[in-house]
Formats: C-alpha cells, sequence, structure tokens
C-alpha cells in the first residue's frame, strides 16, 4: 500500500500494478478491509491511464448506501476523483464534461458531510466542491485558509493552489492566477508529482499572456511529466495545448527573424554611412593638412620676400650713401661739371636699375623656384617662354610677375 501510494502521481501504471498486487495480498490475507481500500486506489487511478470504461463499471457496482460509514467515505472520495479525471478528458465537449462533473460533484457534497469538521481533507473536499458548482468567493475563502494551514510543498497544497489559481483566472485576476499555478506547479515537483495539471494550466496563462516562449517550456515539461508518469490523459490534455503554442512561437520566431533582419539591413546602412563619413572626414583631414600645408609655405615665402626686401633695401641704401660721398667730394673739389656729367649720362641710374632688378630676380626666385614652369603651364606649347642661356627672367616674365605681385 505504502509503496502504491509512493507510486501515486509519479509512475501511474506501476501505482496500479502494487494496487493490484496489494488487492491481492489482502484477498489472500483475509483482510477485507484492506483489499477494498486498494481496490478503490485501484479504481481512481485507472481513467489516468485510459481505463475509464473499466473504472466506472466497478465503481458503480458498489451498493454505497450499504457500506459502513468509514467505507461509504473512502468509496465517495475515490468515486469524485474517478469522475474528475473522466471530466476531464472531454475539454472540447461542455456537455459531456458538466455531466461527469455533476456525478463528481454530487458525491462530494456527501461525502464532506461524512468527514471530520474542520479539518484538511474536508475543507479541501468543501472548498473544491463549492468551486464547481460556481461559489467562487466562497470556494476562494475556504482554500485560501486552508493553504495557510499545510505545508506549502506538499500534494495537497498543489491541489489547492491550483484551484485558487483557477478562482483568480475566472475572475480576471491574471497575475495572481500565475502566482497560485506557479506555487502550485512548485509544489507539484517538491512532492514528486508528474501527474500535473498545475503546469499546463500555468503554461496555457502564460500563453493568453503572450509570454509565448516560456508558454512552449512549461508546455513541454508538463508532457515530458505525464510521458514519464504514463498518464495518457494528462499527454492528451497537454497535447491538445501544444500544437497552438508552438505555431504562436513559430509566428513569434519569424517575426523575430524579421526584426533581425530589418536591424541587420539597418546596421548594414548604418555601416555604410558611417564608412562614408570617415571617408569624407578623412579627405577633409587631408584638405586641412593640404591648406596648412600651404599655409606653412606662404608663411615662409612671406618671411623669405620681408627678408629678401629688406636685403635689397639694405643695399640700396649703402648705395645712396656711397653716391651721396662721391657727390660730396666732387662737390667740395669743384668737380662739378664732372658730377653733372655723371648723372645726366644716365649711365649710373642704368647700372642702379640693371643691380636691383637683378637682386628683385633672385629675391622672386628664390621665394617661388617654379614659378617659369608654371606660367608654361597656362600657356600653349607654340606660346611657351624660353630663356636664353643664362638667363633666369626675361622681360615678359617680369611683366607677369610684377602684374602678379
Amino acid at each position: 500500500m505504502e509503496i502504491a501510494d509512493l507510486y501515486r502521481g509519479f509512475l501511474t501504471d506501476s501505482a496500479l500494478v502494487e494496487c493490484r498486487r496489494a488487492e491481492r495480498l489482502a484477498h489472500r490475507l483475509e483482510d477485507s478491509d484492506m483489499e477494498f481500500r486498494m481496490r478503490l486506489e485501484r479504481i481512481q487511478q485507472m481513467p489516468l491511464v485510459g481505463f475509464s470504461h473499466g473504472a466506472i463499471a466497478e465503481f458503480e457496482s458498489f451498493a454505497l448506501d450499504s457500506l459502513s460509514n468509514i467505507h461509504q467515505a473512502m468509496a465517495l472520495w475515490a468515486g469524485r476523483q474517478m469522475y474528475s479525471y473522466i471530466a476531464a478528458q472531454f475539454p472540447n465537449f461542455p456537455d459531456e464534461q458538466n455531466r461527469w462533473n455533476n456525478k463528481a460533484t454530487e458525491l462530494q457534497e456527501r461525502l464532506v458531510d461524512m468527514l471530520e469538521p474542520d479539518s484538511p481533507d474536508m475543507l479541501l473536499n468543501a472548498g473544491e466542491c463549492e468551486f464547481m458548482k460556481g461559489n467562487d468567493a466562497r470556494a476562494y475563502a475556504i482554500l485560501t485558509e486552508l493553504l495557510e494551514r499545510i505545508d506549502i510543498n506538499s500534494n495537497m497544497a498543489a491541489r489547492v493552489a491550483s484551484l485558487v489559481g483557477q478562482i483568480a483566472s475566472r475572475q480576471g485576476r491574471v497575475d495572481e492566477s500565475i502566482h497560485y499555478l506557479a506555487l502550485s506547479a512548485i509544489a507539484d515537483v517538491r512532492s514528486a508529482t508528474r501527474e500535473v495539471t498545475s503546469l499546463q494550466q500555468l503554461g496555457i496563462a502564460m500563453y493568453d499572456k503572450g509570454e509565448i516562449e516560456r508558454a512552449d517550456y512549461y508546455l513541454q515539461e508538463a508532457l515530458a511529466s505525464a510521458v514519464e508518469c504514463h498518464a495518457a490523459m494528462r499527454m492528451l490534455q497537454t497535447s491538445e495545448a501544444i500544437p497552438v503554442i508552438s505555431a504562436a512561437g513559430r509566428e513569434a520566431d519569424s517575426r523575430n527573424r524579421i526584426r533581425l533582419y530589418c536591424a541587420l539591413g539597418l546596421m548594414a546602412l548604418l555601416a555604410v554611412g558611417l564608412i562614408l563619413l570617415i571617408v569624407k572626414l578623412r579627405n577633409e583631414m587631408r584638405h586641412q593638412q593640404e591648406l596648412q600645408s600651404n599655409l606653412e609655405i606662404t608663411n615662409h615665402a612671406k618671411e623669405v620676400y620681408m627678408s629678401e626686401f629688406i636685403s635689397l633695401c639694405t643695399v640700396y641704401m649703402n648705395k645712396l650713401n656711397r653716391f651721396c660721398e662721391i657727390a660730396s667730394r666732387k662737390i667740395a673739389t669743384g668737380a662739378t661739371d664732372e658730377l653733372y656729367r655723371m648723372t645726366k649720362s644716365g649711365r649710373f641710374a642704368e647700372e642702379q636699375s640693371r643691380d636691383f632688378y637683378a637682386t628683385f630676380d633672385n629675391a622672386f626666385l628664390h621665394i617661388y623656384p617654379d614659378f617659369v614652369e608654371r606660367v608654361n603651364e597656362l600657356l600653349r606649347d607654340d606660346s611657351k617662354i624660353e630663356l636664353a642661356d643664362g638667363e633666369r627672367l626675361n622681360t615678359d616674365l617680369s611683366r607677369i610677375y610684377q602684374t602678379w605681385c
């Protein structure tokens, strides 16, 4: 009996095997009380593995009113559980589901009157009975009170929390429903119960909330538990919800892929724009460097030009001083006629002009050494300027740079 009780909710077919073994052993030992108890345990578990008709036929063969109070309470408990399991097999057929739920509620109402008042078993059945009859407020009050009195990790706590979660869901309190369903699922795990409903309901609740990935994960876990438990009814219930959620998951994945492609396309455009911006910045930096270089060259040219100009002025100041000295000596010695001839002939001015232009040309070409080549680049081939041997600039070039300056 204890082995069967441990297997119940963990490995259903093994629980049935152990119930049958205990039942046969009790029969050989002529322990009618234990034989009846194990028979009821087996009957209530049979719908989980698909033996509903056999369970119904065997249970309805009992004459409940002729049983002792203890046996009658045990039979009502087992029958209520059996009819609830059968009702759960018809989620898409409300009339058939209601027919079996009504049978379960009828037995449960009788059971409540037979249980010890205010005991956990009585409160559980009373709360569930009110839940089945649609009295949500009364059921909620009874079950939440019970949940505070029992071990939160027990199988009974899993059952109570699942009912409270369903009540909250029916009243539109989604977050509260998810909270209690999660408590129920945790209690199922900690009590080693794999024949579960709360994880299925939690998966559906997460799907309704838009948490597709988590919903699919919970339902997959519920299905795996049902398969490992060999609970055919739970496999069927879970497998009905999985395709819808999987399809929603695939649709969400498809949307995510589209978002990913759009993001990648946007990133590619941003990358191209960034590359173009970098190229433009590099060109701007190169242009700025060229301007800086030209500015440095220009500044250097100005410095050289000023230096040459100052040097030229110094030369002519010296020449002017020497000419003044010559003129003074001529006047002092009375050689004014010679001074007059010197100035009248123009030779002195011509020599000074020739020296001036030679010095100026040297200074100009020092600043702009490629002046001749750059002027020729602007002229046709038949009009290019050619300099004589030893000639650095000619008259035309002098006019050009004088105009340019």
